[in-house]
């Protein structure tokens, strides 16, 4: 069997993937990171609207889910839809010792931040110890 290669075939499959298609969208692009005793999280979320994200926190499965609509007015002729519309969903898995009821989410110029402060039970302490004559504290 003869095949054809295409030398432009992969380099666009693997564009597919990234960004996706108008009928598969990509997930959301994020970027997380930890200042101090809390973990931010950045998703990308350009041309959604704020009252279309959607931020449910189940246990320790943080879930986000936007929506973003297509400009096109319904009587208009597209030539050229590269920008992905419809529902847009991702699941991040936190670990025990993030403090998922104190989450802080805003919402400025496309990106969704996320502040999730580690949990006090979490955070290092000190113990006392006791005997003889001296108390000392070592750090845990």
């Amino acid at each position: 069997m003869l095949m054809r290669t295409d030398p432009f075939r992969e380099p666009d499959r693997l564009t597919q993937q990234v960004f996706g298609t108008a009928a598969r969208p990509a997930a959301m692009p994020m970027d997380a990171f930890r200042d101090g005793d809390t973990f931010i999280v950045e998703l990308d979320l350009p041309g959604v609207a704020p009252e279309s994200i959607d931020l449910d926190a189940d246990r320790n499965v943080l879930t986000v889910r936007a929506e973003r609509r297509p400009s096109v007015g319904e009587d208009s002729e597209v030539v050229i839809a590269e920008r992905p519309t419809g529902s847009f969903g991702r699941q991040l898995l936190l670990g025990e010792t993030l403090d998922t009821d104190r989450i802080d989410a805003s919402y400025e110029a496309g990106v969704l931040r996320l502040r999730i402060p580690v949990a006090e039970q979490a955070k290092p302490r000190k113990i006392a110890i006791s005997g003889g004559d001296a108390r000392k504290q070592i750090s845990g």
